[in-house]
């Protein structure tokens, strides 16, 4: 099988935000057709302080024709300069269940993640955005910065704050932020939280008619600015409302939000047409699909076979073993 390792993947448009688009729109219509297929996911503790691993198996139809399971390794401590979160995915063909490619899926990750978002930049929020607050500065808020500049090309202002501000050294095209309470005052029609913070920093006096509030990361919302949303909608609902620790599920687990009180989600968006009033304030809690993951894997595995590229690995001899 074959090994793309990061730089491959990137030469390969692994970071494209326009492809990851493609594939999440493609994904969202297989999903409807019922040719995807998504478990739970499994997770261990790792012998560290706070560290897990995840393992995330999907299987995609259509032409991504993919099985596979990504593997990402949560390091809140670690001994090096690695990432905090390590992720390599494993794609089989669909049909014959023959191992095609072992894939760095960090970068991967970040795309289909800010293609989730563009999504609901470009359904879900209640009026046209034209300026959008982005809060951090890590490598998930990098890709959606990219995402922002690539696929919506005539805003007019992407206002950044950061907790430590010198961490957005490097970012072009954007409005610095100093203070978070007085960015969240100004008119931003969208606000995308991509930060690693474990308690909320947007709460309810952020949420207002018009705007759309993004949570990408875990708990960065509080539950009293869900409550004053309008409209509550999702990538997707499913078993991990009972163990993910995004804000929402955690709301759910409390008693203090039900399913039936979620508006849309992607399949409603994409397909049926929802849409928010322009008076709406409306909340999307993007959970991150492991079919996702799978799908870009598979079309970037795909441009390999094609170019003939990455590291090849037997793994089989062709013997046959009895049982």
């Amino acid at each position: 099988m074959r090994v793309l390792d990061e730089a491959t993947v990137a030469l390969l448009g692994g970071d494209d935000p326009a492809l990851a688009l493609a594939d999440v729109r493609d994904v969202v219509t297989l999903m409807r057709a019922g040719e995807t297929q998504m478990p739970a996911e499994n997770h261990i503790d790792l012998a560290t302080p706070l560290g897990k691993a995840y393992a995330l198996p999907a299987r995609v139809g259509g032409h991504f024709n993919a099985a596979g399971v990504k593997w990402t390794a949560h390091r809140p401590q670690r001994p090096d300069a690695l990432p905090a979160a390590l992720a390599v995915t494993l794609i089989n063909d669909a049909a014959s269940g023959v191992p095609r490619g072992l894939v760095a899926s960090g970068a991967l990750t970040a795309a289909r993640t800010a293609a989730v978002s563009a999504l609901a930049l470009q359904y879900a929020a209640p009026r046209a955005v034209k300026r959008v607050l982005l809060l951090g500065a890590g490598f998930h808020a990098r890709a959606h910065l990219r995402m922002l500049q690539t696929l919506f090309p005539t805003l007019s202002q992407i206002g950044v704050w950061n907790r430590t501000p010198e961490n957005m050294s490097g970012l072009n095209g954007i409005t610095p932020e100093p203070d978070l309470d007085a960015a969240l005052a100004k008119p931003y029609d969208a606000v995308i939280t991509c930060t690693s913070a474990t308690q909320p920093i947007v709460d309810a006096p952020a949420v207002r008619a018009g705007r759309l509030i993004i949570q990408v990361g875990y708990h960065e919302v509080s539950f009293a600015a869900i409550k004053a949303s309008r409209q509550v909608v999702v990538d997707a609902w499913g078993d991990f409302a009972q163990r993910s620790a995004k804000s929402l599920f955690q709301m759910f687990r409390a008693g203090e939000f039900a399913k039936h009180e979620v508006a849309a989600d992607l399949t409603s968006l994409v397909i049926d047409g929802w849409r928010p009033d322009a008076t709406d304030s409306v909340y999307f809690s993007s959970f991150g699909l492991n079919v996702f993951d799978i799908a870009l894997a598979a079309r970037v595995l795909t441009a390999a076979e094609q170019q003939q590229s990455g590291n090849w690995q037997t793994l089989f001899n062709g013997v046959t073993y009895d049982h």
